[in-house]
């Protein structure tokens, strides 16, 4: 993707190394809707260069596509990684127009911690600290994603999260629930644990509004994320639905 698509790689949104974007404006000509994404790992792995394998196929159905990097776990903590993650969604909104994008039509997404990230971005009253209008995302898909840390904190990734139980209340998305009914879109593997599945189930029914739940059979924890890039995918087709691409 990033030798053959048009693209503007490494984008600063802060002033340290690991502070950047790669943005993948849509194929159309008209303000497009924006596809941000925020990469996994359990917050200490992986990198934006790793996350742009969807950009083809969003950007020819009218798409722009950003990917999002961040400082990782140990070297920072898990409420710098979620600060960070909003200085980029808030320099996404910023210069939006630069790239061809909808400032009013921001769609974030993530997998696994990336959809913890994505989770948090939902979270009310945020924006006011980053210089961007209250309500800023227009929708959301969550993949295989993290709501409820408190078992985190209880297990092995603690080590390198070092999460306390005021963190757990703080960065939680089922304790910070939205106040307005955001577009979403829910999925996980049929492969995946019992407490991913629980938490999924649990962050959806607690938001006491609609949630798209997407199938997605034969897939795993690590490679559902790849239905993103694919044309027949029900995922793929589910996000490009609440993006109003479809």
């Amino acid at each position: 993707m990033r030798a053959r698509l048009p693209c503007r790689l490494a984008v600063p949104y802060g002033a340290s190394e690991p502070k950047r974007l790669d943005i993948f404006p849509s194929a159309t000509s008209e303000l497009s809707p924006i596809f941000v994404f925020i990469h996994g790992g359990y917050w200490r792995l992986l990198d934006s260069a790793d996350s742009c394998f969807m950009a083809e196929h969003l950007t020819q159905a009218g798409a722009c596509v950003v990917t999002v990097n961040y400082a990782l776990a140990p070297v920072v903590t898990l409420a710098e990684i979620m600060r960070q993650c909003r200085v980029a969604v808030a320099w996404v909104h910023g210069h939006a127009r630069e790239f061809g994008g909808d400032p009013a039509r921001i769609h974030v997404c993530g997998s696994s911690a990336g959809g913890h990230l994505a989770a948090m971005m939902l979270v009310p009253g945020w924006e006011a600290d980053f210089s961007a209008p209250n309500n800023l995302m227009a929708g959301a898909t969550l993949l295989s994603g993290l709501y409820d840390l408190e078992p985190v904190r209880l297990g092995h990734p603690n080590e390198w999260l070092n999460l306390s139980k005021a963190d757990v209340a703080e960065l939680s998305p089922l304790l910070r629930l939205p106040e307005r009914a955001v577009p979403l879109v829910v999925s996980y593997a049929p492969s995946e644990t019992a407490e991913f599945k629980r938490q999924s189930e649990t962050y959806m029914a607690a938001r006491g509004c609609p949630a798209r739940f997407v199938a997605m059979p034969a897939t795993s924890h690590y490679d559902i994320v790849f239905g993103l890039a694919e044309r027949e995918s029900p995922l793929a087709n589910a996000v490009l639905e609440t993006m109003g691409l479809r």
